[in-house]
């Protein structure tokens, strides 16, 4: 969320749009860092350094962050990889934890006064849907080889006459699913910015000491809203990936 100041405040969508804060170009390729480059890079260090920060003053009965941190990390570990995708899904534990942390820290980082909240971006999070594309993609075609996973997309005994019509229906399903995770993660972090930022513009527009505290009152409770959103969407983003993890790797079911 960018600082509301002038009309800029009036204008909700102001403050998403993307400007290069350093331009950089290779060639004809733009490879400028914007406002959601910045802030992910910003929630990348702080979340590896906290992390990094709990690894090296481990103690042997933990108390404090190191519980905190552990608990988390025991989450999803049993909730989101053991009891969806099963045991065999355990070499996929590091991508499902860096997806739910790397996805909270930024939804959070949206939340400081002047920040930007790469996740409301939606190429933001098309690339972490491209991400999980190919990783479940490739995690059925590692198990089954290239012809058995696509294959096993046609159930046997189904009879010739309606593959013409199945097909196309199981090919725009694969990627509907990640067109979804996208638009899932994207939408819900701009709604609620936008909600936030309207608030905020009817004190300017207003200015009136009478109107005043019902936005005030109104940003305070969707401040409180917004960190929970923050949390069940990195959630959804991650338990979503790997029950299209398990789907590719349980063809057989």
């Amino acid at each position: 969320m960018a600082e509301a100041g002038g009309g800029a405040a009036i204008d909700p969508l102001h403050h998403f749009e993307v400007h290069p804060i350093v331009e950089f170009h290779v060639g004809g390729l733009d490879l400028s860092i914007t406002q959601p480059v910045l802030w992910m890079f910003i929630a990348t260090v702080a979340t590896f350094g906290l992390l990094t920060f709990v690894a090296a003053t481990l103690k042997r009965y933990p108390k404090g962050l190191q519980n905190f941190i552990e608990m988390i990390i025991d989450f999803l570990r049993e909730e989101l990889v053991i009891n969806v995708i099963g045991k065999e899904g355990k070499g996929w534990f590091p991508l499902i934890a860096t997806l739910f942390l790397f996805i909270l820290s930024c939804n959070l980082m949206g939340l400081i006064p002047g920040s930007f909240t790469p996740t409301s971006n939606i190429n933001v999070t098309a690339a972490l849907a491209i991400l999980v594309f190919f990783c479940v993609q490739g995690a059925g075609i590692r198990k089954y080889g290239f012809v058995g996973y696509f294959k096993a997309f046609i159930p046997s005994g189904v009879p010739t006459w309606i593959l013409p019509v199945m097909l196309p229906i199981e090919f725009i399903s694969l990627f509907a699913k990640p067109f979804s995770l996208a638009v899932r993660l994207f939408a819900n972090m701009m709604a609620g910015h936008m909600v936030i930022l309207v608030f905020l513009s009817m004190i300017i527009l207003f200015k009136s000491v009478f109107v005043t505290p019902l936005p005030v009152i109104g940003v305070i409770i969707m401040y409180a809203f917004e960190i929970f959103v923050a949390l069940i969407q990195a959630y959804i983003f991650s338990v979503l990936t790997a029950s299209y993890l398990s789907d590719a790797l349980h063809m057989e079911h």
